[in-house]
């Protein structure tokens, strides 16, 4: 009765155009069409769209040209459209009634980072930047993958890892310069593996498998 009553006083809305839909926390039909999920064949590397499927894991002309110090990245889509406005009122605006969705989508993307994974770990922020935003949504995010997963998750994990197999959860990957920074630490606090996983992708317009 209450949440009938609540629904009544705030009705459900899409979480991007803010139209009415039939529950809380999702998109309308047309917002969800517009989210450019990334789906296989990806490089087995950086997890980005490739062309076609070759039949065995591949890497694309970027991982092979320059390979990650991080072990693998997924990512749920690419940072376009529907996708870029959605991280930005979650990660600018306090629009925070996505999560559980989000945390799906992120769950169904690393499904093979987190079968074996150890922990989960969510990129840190800078205190200023907490500060000024007082959350940070990639431990927002890290909390709701762990809780749908039953992976562990620690937010101040960066000298206790020696032989764990760490998963970084993060908002957007954009440059790929925050992941390596964290992959990086990591690995020097002796982690055996470290993956990526991000909400959305930068994704260049052409990819190639080699």
């Amino acid at each position: 009765m209450l949440g009938r009553l609540a629904d009544v006083l705030l009705p459900p809305v899409c979480i991007a155009c803010r139209t009415r839909i039939g529950s809380h926390g999702l998109l309308c039909g047309a917002c969800f069409a517009k989210i450019d999920f990334i789906a296989p064949p990806i490089c087995a590397r950086l997890g980005v769209p490739l062309p076609y499927e070759a039949g065995e894991p591949s890497l694309s002309a970027a991982a092979i040209a320059k390979p990650p110090v991080y072990d693998r990245a997924r990512a749920a889509a690419r940072y376009s459209s529907t996708m870029r406005e959605l991280v930005q009122s979650f990660k600018y605006r306090d629009r925070h009634e996505g999560l559980p969705l989000f945390a799906r989508w992120l769950l169904k993307a690393g499904a093979e980072l987190l079968a074996d994974a150890d922990l989960i770990v969510p990129v840190p922020l800078y205190r200023s930047r907490l500060w000024w935003r007082r959350f940070n949504q990639s431990a927002m995010l890290a909390h709701a993958v762990a809780r749908l997963s039953g992976t562990g998750v620690d937010c101040f994990v960066l000298r206790r890892v020696k032989g764990k197999k760490v998963v970084v959860v993060d908002d957007v990957i954009t440059t790929g310069a925050t992941a390596e920074a964290c992959a990086r630490a990591l690995k020097r606090a002796g982690a055996a593996r470290v993956d990526v996983l991000a909400l959305a992708r930068a994704v260049e317009p052409n990819s190639f498998v080699l």
